[in-house]
């Protein structure tokens, strides 16, 4: 029954996780958008996009450790057929670098180095859920 438990919350965790990867490149395209001489909002935006940073660092944690346990310690997706479960991991640590990938951005917005455009970040926004698909037809289908 454990297995269930952990399977259970794996899945609460990714999309509590996936919530905060879709957001935050939204912020990014209303900061993008912000007037120069506009100072409050640009200060209320950074705000709630470090706050949700932090949020997401924190679900990120354990969707990882649940992952792992269901991956090493229940085996799901290993021996024979398991090239699905490959290109998962593949497919999560692009998830990870887009994270890191945000992170990076929102220091530029911070130190007033953002050189994109609202377009670039609202393209930058679709890559979740792309990502977002790719894994869960790949842990649904087993392809």
């Amino acid at each position: 029954m454990s297995y269930l438990w952990v399977k259970a919350f794996h899945i609460v965790f990714v999309a509590s996780w996936f919530a905060g990867l879709f957001y935050l490149p939204r912020i990014f395209v209303n900061l993008a958008m912000v007037p120069h001489d506009s100072h409050a909002e640009r200060e209320r935006l950074l705000l709630m996009a470090r706050k949700l940073q932090r949020f997401m660092m924190v679900l990120m944690i354990p969707a990882i450790v649940l992952g792992t346990v269901l991956w090493l310690g229940y085996g799901i997706g290993r021996g024979p057929g398991s090239g699905w479960m490959h290109l998962k991991l593949l497919l999560v640590v692009g998830v990870l670098g887009y994270q890191e990938m945000c992170r990076r951005l929102l220091k530029d917005f911070e130190s007033l180095a953002n050189r994109r455009s609202d377009r670039w970040y609202r393209v930058f926004n679709e890559v979740t859920v792309l990502l977002f698909i790719a894994i869960v037809v790949l842990v649904v289908v087993k392809p």
